[in-house]
């Protein structure tokens, strides 16, 4: 019976999950996979969920979970990293595009301006751009949430100040 309940609540939940996945992808077919996803690890982990418990939440934790993980490894799927002695395939143009080049020394000057941050500043900037949330910084660094956000929102509002000229 508890399994019937649990797929019941599946069903019902879909479309909102689509309209978060969509909201997640901007993509239909991405938003169509990512609930697929989504749907099968909540059938695998069916004996996780607490019954009489927030199934909605549980739900979009999962679907958020997934697309953050997909989100990782594309970016992991895409560091190249140069092995060769003489550093030669940095120094390659990856584009030769005037807009590659320019995209280059932007984020170049990004780096400049958060690696100038003194280093209670850059840490936490960093993580959070690595993807870690907020909580999970504080508790890495042993720091209260509050001093955290505050943190990465000085970097922010440095970043705005230093790179206005690029807007």
């Amino acid at each position: 019976m508890k399994s019937l309940s649990f797929r019941k609540d599946l069903v019902e939940v879909q479309d909102e999950l689509l309209r978060f996945a969509y909201k997640l992808t901007t993509d239909r077919e991405e938003a169509n996979d990512l609930l697929q996803e989504t749907s099968l690890k909540a059938l695998d982990n069916e004996d996780k969920y607490t019954p009489d418990t927030n199934f909605k939440g549980w739900m979009y934790t999962i679907m958020r979970n997934i697309f953050i993980n997909n989100y990782r490894k594309v970016v992991r799927d895409q560091t190249f990293v140069d092995q060769t002695d003489n550093l030669y395939h940095l120094n390659l143009p990856q584009d030769a595009s005037v807009e590659s080049t320019d995209r280059a020394y932007d984020l170049k000057e990004m780096h400049r301006v958060v690696n100038n941050l003194p280093k209670e500043y850059r840490i936490p900037f960093s993580m959070h751009m690595s993807g870690f949330k907020y909580r999970e910084i504080a508790d890495k660094l042993g720091l209260p949430l509050g001093t955290v956000k505050s943190r990465i929102f000085f970097t922010r509002q440095k970043l705005q100040e230093e790179l206005k000229d690029f807007r």
